[in-house]
């Protein structure tokens, strides 16, 4: 939650290198935004030349000869500079929404590459902070801003350039405050990005309360803790809102800095202008092109400042998204494993070898990161179709090794086969794509009954969704719902009950037809009576398939090949049911003391 990037308070050049890979598929629209801000700005550098030959020769003169074609000529120039604008604003809009889905769309592919250990550390809100203000917010800037800048330039150097043409001396005084002006922007850089960077950091920790406040709304009101939940949030808000008036008062200090320099240029225009002109050095018109070009000058330099303010906020964001963009995935797939059998997201799966269920753990190491080790010198042989029941205190290592199975985590030492075939030379979908998997706490998806049991397989038919309902005995209760298949279970599946969910989550585990299959206390959570139903359709489903079950209720797995007792990583215990009762150990005790107290 509190990584951060804390570099220097300055622009970072390898941000925006590292930005740059990510801007060359636009580098044409690129190219046609800035020859159009360009454009823009000679243009604007124009009108006040026209000003100076209407005083010179209409005004001073007293004449309107050539008015009409100095009419038209202004005239083309307005509709220049319109349609000039028009296609800029349609431009760079269409740019700014393109960048944003293409950036949002390669860090969403990310984090359906990165390893399960990456989410253990994170907070979800953490994540929707890059995926939604983070990525809007330099997809406006680069689309506007950085574009903004090539008028900025392109007018300040169009200017300077007729300025010294006209009038060197009085161009030089005009240009006289922009070292000054230097200076004040390069002390405020530093300023302006830490405010910045306070600012995208708090933000994203609002993020992550809303999201844990409204997923946690119903322990909230059972254990009373609205007051308590409000003064924390308000106390994040609260220190949002005095970085955000911080970042506001050094910016709102730097603008009226540069306006007052840009005043002063002008200012020295005018009194060195009118002395020139009472001595009769350069025309009223001259003098009224230079009174306007301080302003014009100083123009783009306020609107840089501006620019420079949101590249600061940019660079925050960039720093956020690229961190999330180059993320090391924990579980990488071997190079000549990639190019035979595919990867996570352009599988392969017809040269994918058929599983049969022989998992072998060999001299298996392992510890989570900078933990204390949960696994030493682990092994364990599991022959095709045996169901393994892990039985053991929280934190002896049964999660563990179920994780190591499935190829969430990969062992620090020793190695681990399925099929007698090391599975670091198969790609991770290899095993995902022949496991079902349910857990203590099934998830559904916003949608129908249908679609989340389909989300298991998404090429089963409604006769496989049925099937596998009824195999799990789901099927009567679906159809006395409102709508049967199609009735639509709520965000999370929050329109169901917990044994209704898990139901659903089994049904969608089994339409897959896996190989291999993981029951992390699937029936822990559930009332006893669904508990009867689970368990006979895993007496049903299990059979011929390898399988884990993490046990919670005993009672559901009297069934199992082998109970494995799990104490401190190592297997303390091993058998069949019968066999652990009448050794009388730990299983013994844990089972009896359990079935008096259910009885």
């Amino acid at each position: 939650m509190e990584e951060e990037f804390q570099g220097k308070n300055k622009l970072n050049k390898s941000v925006w290198l590292e930005l740059v890979k990510y801007l060359k598929p636009y580098k044409f629209q690129f190219f046609i935004l800035s020859l159009m801000m360009v454009g823009l700005g000679i243009i604007d550098t124009i009108f006040p030349l026209l000003t100076k030959y209407a005083i010179d020769n209409f005004v001073e003169k007293n004449s309107l000869i050539g008015i009409d074609s100095f009419g038209l000529v202004y005239m083309a120039l307005v509709l220049t500079l319109s349609i000039t604008v028009f296609a800029f604003i349609t431009l760079a809009g269409k740019l700014e929404t393109q960048m944003a889905y293409d950036i949002r769309s390669l860090a969403f592919e990310k984090l359906q590459r990165l390893s399960l250990s990456y989410y253990d550390d994170k907070a979800i809100g953490w994540i929707m902070a890059r995926m939604t203000s983070d990525i809007n917010r330099l997809s406006e800037t680069i689309s506007w801003s950085l574009v903004d800048l090539s008028w900025g330039f392109s007018m300040m150097i169009a200017i300077t350039i007729a300025m010294l043409s006209l009038n060197a001396r009085l161009a030089l005084i005009t240009l006289s405050v922009v070292p000054l002006l230097a200076i004040v922007s390069l002390y405020f850089q530093k300023k302006i990005l830490g405010a910045q960077r306070r600012v995208r950091k708090i933000n994203s920790k609002i993020t992550a309360s809303y999201n844990e406040d409204i997923q946690g709304a119903r322990t909230t009101k059972t254990l009373v803790r609205e007051l308590i939940n409000l003064e924390d949030f308000s106390s994040l808000t609260g220190s949002m809102r005095d970085s955000s008036i911080r970042a506001t008062i050094i910016s709102s200090v730097y603008l009226p800095i540069v306006l007052t320099l840009g005043s002063i240029g002008t200012a020295l225009v005018i009194s060195y202008g009118g002395q020139a002109i009472i001595l009769d050095i350069i025309s009223y018109g001259t003098l009224a092109v230079f009174i306007s070009y301080a302003a014009q000058f100083f123009q783009p330099i306020r609107q840089i400042a501006v620019i420079f303010s949101e590249l600061q906020s940019a660079q925050a964001s960039a720093e956020r998204i690229f961190s999330l963009l180059n993320e090391e995935v924990d579980i990488v797939d071997r190079g000549g494993v990639l190019d035979t059998y595919g990867d996570i997201l352009n599988p392969k799966s017809d040269m994918w070898p058929d599983i049969k269920g022989r998992i072998e753990f060999k001299n298996v190491d392992f510890s989570y990161k900078e933990g204390e080790k949960i696994l030493e010198n682990f092994n364990l042989l599991v022959y095709p179709g045996q169901t393994i029941a892990l039985v053991g205190e929280t934190g002896s290592g049964k999660s563990t090794i179920v994780n190591l199975f499935c190829r969430f985590y990969e062992p620090v030492a020793g190695e681990i086969y399925i099929d007698n075939i090391n599975y670091r030379d198969m790609p991770q979908n290899w095993i995902h794509e022949n496991l079902g998997y349910v857990l203590q706490a099934p998830h559904l998806f916003s949608g129908t009954i249908e679609e989340n049991i389909r989300y298991g397989n998404l090429q089963a038919t409604k006769e496989d969704i049925i099937r596998a309902s009824k195999l799990v005995d789901a099927h009567d209760f679906i159809m006395e719902t409102e709508s049967g298949y199609s009735t639509e279970v709520g965000e999370g599946g929050g329109m169901l009950s917990t044994g209704q969910k898990q139901l659903i989550s089994f049904a969608r585990a089994v339409v897959r037809n896996p190989r291999l299959f993981v029951l992390d206390e699937a029936t822990s959570s559930i009332d006893t009576e669904t508990e009867m139903k689970i368990q006979d359709a895993i007496n049903k489903v299990l059979v011929g398939r390898t399988s884990f079950v993490i046990a919670h209720r005993l009672s559901t797995i009297k069934g199992a090949d082998r109970i494995l007792v799990i104490k401190d990583g190592k297997i303390a215990e091993s058998g069949n049911h019968k066999e652990l009762i009448r050794k009388k150990g730990y299983y013994y005790t844990l089972y009896t003391n359990q079935f008096i107290k259910e009885t």
